[in-house]
């Protein structure tokens, strides 16, 4: 295996696009709420309700910006891949990180699934490499690539010599 073979560059693989959707939900879901809890003071308490009011509109207005450019900003971000080698990602929406780790370095992989994420029928893979940046995670899978992914990856790292140290 030679260096240039894992150097850090862009993963071909997008994300999939019902994952604009799952972002969006979520979102909106937060921008509901945190609009919701300046409301409430507002109908109770008189002499501020014009402040509380305030706050609710700037909070419900920064959040539905963020829920419109957001989830279409991480879709054009959000990139995987899994080759013989290693597995490639790059994320983040105000972040952006781009990572690499070598099937050597791979301690375990792992899928998750929350309520909002099946009902969009999507999975997330989470690889947890001997790294001190933490794991790698790809979110946005559809259900069964996330599996098949899972799957190969756990295959080439047992393929793969080394102890993951």
């Amino acid at each position: 295996m030679s260096t240039d073979a894992l150097r850090l560059r862009p993963p071909h693989h997008r994300v999939d696009r019902r994952a604009i959707w799952w972002w969006t939900t979520r979102s909106l879901a937060v921008t509901v709420v945190l609009t919701v809890i300046p409301v409430i003071p507002a109908l109770i308490w008189e002499p501020v309700r014009f402040w509380f009011l305030v706050a609710a509109g700037v909070l419900g207005g920064v959040g539905l910006l963020i829920t419109v450019v957001m989830p279409q900003w991480r879709y054009r971000v959000h990139r995987w891949e899994v080759t013989e080698t290693a597995v490639y990602t790059s994320s983040g929406w105000i972040w952006q990180e781009w990572r690499v780790a070598p099937m050597s370095r791979i301690q375990t992989v792992d899928t998750a699934r929350g309520p909002l994420q099946r009902a969009f029928g999507l999975s997330s893979v989470t690889v947890t490499t001997a790294s001190a940046a933490g794991p790698i995670e790809i979110s946005g899978l559809d259900h069964e690539l996330a599996t098949e992914v899972a799957d190969q990856l756990t295959d080439s790292t047992e393929a793969v010599p080394g102890d993951a140290t």
